[in-house]
């Protein structure tokens, strides 16, 4: 008898199928590993009602960073069809002005033709601080950038600023949820992920260690056990 899961994954922002193919070989034993595409729409609706559309009916659902707004998106449009729930480095909290003063700012950039500049300027929050050299982990930026390319980075930071608060809508959700982190996350801090883990009726929290913001490439082994031991249980 199968009793497979489909596991929809979803990629954060300016990131690509790219950032999760370190782990997906490991969840593919436990189903079909679909990756979502985050990049046609300009507000957190209508990128959760596109990506509804096209899912399997059912599904374990894993959001990393702004793919974690979107499957809060998700839960709020319809938490039925969501089996289980991943939270990798995301948080629940709306945008603050001064990160929406720097999105701006970032926008801009890129529609002068400064987007690489922009990666530059993100790559520094995405890594462990041990990892700043690492020119794999830099590449890997440039690459899934390339893959988002300037404007679909542009939409995604408009859907981004605009995002709901997800912190009222916490206590409601009802499956099986992990919350996924690195100790040293630059880019959301890990403390709001212990606020999401407390906010979700019996969600498992889990810290990577010696991990920032991209856990996938920077800690795969880890990153896949975690995830693992979520669809298997």
């Amino acid at each position: 008898m199968d009793n497979s899961m489909p596991i929809l994954l979803v990629p954060g922002l300016v990131s690509s199928p790219r950032i999760f193919a370190p782990v997906i070989p490991a969840l593919w034993r436990f189903g079909p590993v679909t990756v979502a595409n985050h990049i046609r729409d300009d507000n957190m609706g209508a990128i959760a009602r596109r990506i509804l559309a096209e899912a399997p009916p059912r599904f374990a659902l894993a959001g990393h960073s702004m793919g974690g707004y979107i499957a809060f998106e998700i839960m709020r449009q319809a938490p039925e069809r969501v089996a289980k729930l991943a939270l990798i480095n995301t948080q629940a909290r709306p945008d603050t002005p001064e990160a929406s003063t720097r999105r701006r700012g970032m926008i801009e950039r890129a529609r002068g033709g400064d987007y690489r500049g922009v990666l530059d300027e993100l790559f520094p929050g995405f890594v462990h601080p041990s990892r700043l050299a690492d020119a794999s982990l830099r590449q890997l930026v440039y690459d899934m950038g390339a893959d988002v390319g300037a404007e679909a980075f542009i939409r995604q930071q408009m859907a981004v600023m605009s995002r709901p608060d997800s912190r009222p809508t916490l206590a409601w959700i009802r499956c099986p949820t992990l919350v996924l982190t690195g100790d040293e996350d630059n880019t959301i801090p890990n403390a709001l992920s212990s606020e999401m883990a407390n906010g979700i009726p019996g969600a498992k929290l889990v810290i990577l260690p010696n991990c920032g913001h991209l856990p996938q490439p920077e800690q795969p082994e880890a990153c896949a056990d975690a995830l693992a031991d979520w669809l298997r249980n």
